[in-house]
């Protein structure tokens, strides 16, 4: 062969370096030869193949000599896919110089003819084909006559030859393939693709047909499309030369699944075009109905219809009105919005699919609801009853009026004209309104007449007197009123009271006089309602005038006045000091009597009749005279001065105070509970009194027991030494035979001695001398008590050894 002898050359060119043994590989496997390749041997002559089967190693079954540039030989007449053992030998004529062997299985048998082949689609054939044993793979050759050439590795039948051109015609061999090499090829085998798919688009122009179109195919001479509806188990089938076909007689909304494919001049039917969907347009709504709706106030039509069967996919439904509204929904209902009243629409509804918009429904005429009533008014017919009218509107088929009191209870009215007749009593408000009603419902709220009745009398008037001019009129709140007008008239003149609480007070009216009171509700809406009653009242008597009082005696009084009243008692007050004393009469004074000293009181006067009392007349002050003190003390403090207390005594605000004797006399004048007084002669018997005085000069007489002084202090007081450490006191007395004593004070030693009655000496012994003596002679009381406030006097007594020396005068002190 001509590769054998090629690489024989190259051998014989190359001059590779030389080992000691050589070599051997595969170089190829047929199923029936085997191509070995080894190293070279310098000294070989030539190189001999022999070959066994390795399940019997001792049979030769084939061999093979070459030249000695050979390095590259075959060894043919072997058996399909069979494991034998190769020996390549390099000799030297007959003598082996190395050798090598190798193992190696020949390539599977020859394949059969290729059984079938079939287009699975216009680029694709299906090449069915027997098993070979011993191959673990299958090689594929296909050609045209274009040039074009491929192989496929498959591993079993059937096999997938893709990516051929469509409506063409393919010679087609197989190879069977193991690790070992490959097998020849098979015998060639002819095949053609079908025609390719056609491109389907279909719309559909009515809600039970669909168009189905396409472009047309090379080499095709007529069409088949098939098509069923979703779910159903049958197929339809039409066939057609041209290139577009009308599928009739379908079922409105309903999805259609559509493919088709061409044939070509031998009758083969080319590969089917992918299935594609088409739905046809939605069927015509039915059943529409009409209502009214409200949506925040706002009104609108909810249409609602039925598609009657069921339908495929969503749908977008689209209602129109003549009014031009219109709303989109994928649902029933929807809503027209917004509407008003008294308008008449035609409605329409058409559903709309992926295929386009359906028929529209039937028109539906729809009056919607009446507009509300207007120009409301109120006629009040007669007593507690009231006409409500109002103005007919168009499309009403009947109208409720809604009376609503503003205590919350509410009255209604059906009727079909325009009035009503209602309740209506004083003091309330109404809110009245009128709906009008037709098959599509009630009008809106119209206009509210707001109607205010009369405020009703008060009732439980009751009148009380406050003050001698003022009237005090209560009563319970007339409903309705906002303002009260409260009308007082005598015979001379008319007060008015205007107030918004159910109480007013009428001042400034005449004393002792009969009024008559009206009170009369308004308000600012219906003014004020003048059919209320009169209720009559009297004032008080008239305040006594000219009030005087005169003293009777000590503890008796006299009060007159001036009055001009009707049938009136009169009552004196003398109040005062937490006590208060009184007369009644119904003349013009009145006596009070037993009123106690030092006390002040207001005298007044009131009168008192029927209706109730005068205001007291103006008051006049009244005093008693003061009350002499219970109690009064004079204690002397010098020769010559007293000091005189006293107790409380009551009302007095002034006290003159008297001591008086026939040698002379003394007072004291002061708003004080105590006076000094000087001016006293020692040894005298006074007369005590006492005037005591009002705020208002009223005085009172006091006369108390009488106040004897003290005797006189002596006077020439001295100290004489004496024998025996004795001293001698002496003093010139006041010609009163008083007794005395003599007090001798010194720093560490005191000495008294007392003389006998008439004396006017005495002797003090056993004196310290060294010592300054405080020397105080003084007479004593009745009682024989010593008077504290004669002085004394200062003398210093020498030492003279142990015994008195001189006695010197220091001087003369009064006493603390």
């Amino acid at each position: 062969m001509k590769w054998l002898m090629m690489f024989a050359l190259m051998g014989i060119g190359s001059q590779s370096s030389l080992s000691s043994d050589i070599t051997v590989s595969v170089f190829s496997a047929t199923s029936r030869t085997m191509t070995l390749r080894w190293t070279r041997f310098s000294a070989a002559s030539s190189y001999k193949i022999t070959v066994s089967p390795k399940s019997t190693p001792n049979t030769l079954t084939a061999f093979a000599v070459f030249g000695p540039n050979t390095v590259l030989g075959s060894v043919n007449s072997l058996s399909p896919n069979t494991q034998y053992i190769f020996k390549v030998e390099a000799l030297d004529n007959d003598l082996v110089l190395s050798n090598a062997i190798t193992e190696a299985t020949t390539a599977p048998e020859l394949m059969g003819q290729i059984e079938r082949v079939k287009p699975r689609d216009s680029r694709t054939l299906i090449v069915e084909f027997g098993q070979t044993t011993g191959a673990t793979n299958y090689i594929i050759r296909i050609q045209n006559a274009d040039g074009f050439f491929a192989e496929k590795t498959v591993p079993s039948s059937p096999a997938l030859i893709e990516s051929l051109t469509p409506y063409t015609d393919y010679s087609i061999n197989i190879i069977a393939a193991s690790d070992a090499g490959r097998s020849q090829p098979s015998v060639p085998v002819a095949a053609k693709t079908v025609l390719p798919p056609i491109q389907l688009t279909a719309s559909s122009p009515s809600n039970d047909s669909i168009v189905v179109s396409w472009a047309p195919v090379d080499n095709a001479v007529r069409y088949s499309v098939a098509f069923h509806k979703l779910g159903s188990s049958g197929k339809d089938m039409l066939n057609t030369t041209g290139t577009s076909l009308t599928l009739p007689d379908l079922d409105a909304g309903s999805l259609y699944i559509i493919n088709g494919y061409a044939w070509d001049a031998e009758g083969r039917e080319g590969e089917a075009s992918p299935y594609i969907n088409q739905t046809t347009r939605p069927p015509t709504p039915a059943s529409v109905n009409v209502s009214v709706v409200l949506d925040n106030e706002v009104a609108g039509l909810s249409v609602s219809w039925d598609l009657g069967q069921d339908v495929h996919g969503v749908l977008q439904y689209l209602v129109t009105s003549d009014q031009n509204l219109r709303c989109n929904s994928t649902s029933s209902p929807c809503t027209l919005s917004p509407v008003g009243c008294g308008e008449t629409h035609t409605i329409q509804v058409t559903a709309t699919n992926e295929a386009g918009p359906g028929y529209p429904s039937s028109p539906v005429v729809f009056t919607t609801f009446p507009c509300p009533p207007e120009s409301l008014a109120v006629a009040e017919s007669d007593v507690e009853n009231c006409t409500l009218t109002w103005n007919a509107v168009p499309h009403a088929d009947k109208y409720m009026a809604f009376i609503k009191r503003d205590d919350g209870s509410e009255e209604t009215c059906n009727t079909t004209g325009s009035s009503c007749n209602y309740h209506c009593q004083c003091g309330y408000t109404y809110l009245m309104s009128v709906f009008a009603f037709n098959q599509a419902g009630s009008s809106p709220p119209g206009p509210v007449l707001n109607y205010t009745t009369l405020p009703c009398c008060p009732v439980n008037v009751s009148i009380s007197l406050v003050s001698i001019d003022t009237l005090e009129i209560t009563w319970a709140g007339g409903r309705g009123a906002e303002l009260y007008e409260t009308r007082a008239t005598d015979d001379s003149r008319i007060i008015l009271c205007n107030d918004t609480a159910p109480v007013c007070v009428l001042s400034d009216l005449s004393c002792d006089s009969r009024y008559s009171v009206v009170v009369t509700p308004c308000n600012d809406i219906r003014g004020c309602n003048r059919a209320c009653p009169a209720h009559k009242n009297y004032t008080a008597p008239c305040m006594p005038t000219d009030l005087t009082v005169s003293q009777k005696n000590a503890t008796c009084i006299t009060v007159s006045w001036t009055a001009d009243n009707t049938n009136a008692s009169y009552t004196v007050s003398v109040a005062g000091e937490g006590s208060t004393r009184t007369c009644t009469t119904d003349q013009n004074s009145c006596d009070i009597t037993d009123l106690p000293c030092g006390s002040a009181y207001e005298v007044s006067a009131i009168a008192a009749g029927m209706f109730g009392n005068s205001l007291p007349s103006f008051s006049v002050s009244l005093e008693t005279a003061p009350c002499c003190p219970l109690s009064l003390t004079v204690d002397q403090v010098t020769q010559a001065m007293t000091n005189v207390t006293w107790s409380h005594a009551r009302g007095a605000e002034s006290f003159v105070t008297s001591l008086t004797s026939p040698r002379g006399h003394a007072r004291c004048h002061t708003q004080d509970s105590h006076c000094l007084m000087g001016c006293i002669t020692c040894g005298t018997n006074y007369t005590v009194s006492m005037e005591a005085f009002s705020r208002s000069g009223h005085k009172s007489n006091c006369s108390y027991q009488g106040f004897s002084s003290s005797a006189c202090c002596p006077s020439g007081v001295k100290l004489y030494r004496m024998a025996n450490n004795s001293l001698r006191v002496y003093w010139r007395s006041s010609g009163s035979s008083h007794d005395y004593t003599a007090d001798v004070v010194g720093s560490s030693a005191n000495y008294t001695c007392t003389p006998p009655p008439g004396e006017n000496s005495c002797d003090v012994a056993n004196i310290q001398c060294g010592d300054v003596y405080h020397v105080v002679v003084a007479p004593l009381t009745r009682g024989g008590d010593k008077v504290q406030f004669c002085p004394e006097r200062l003398y210093s007594v020498s030492c003279s050894g142990s015994n008195v020396g001189m006695v010197i005068y220091r001087g003369k002190r009064s006493v603390d």
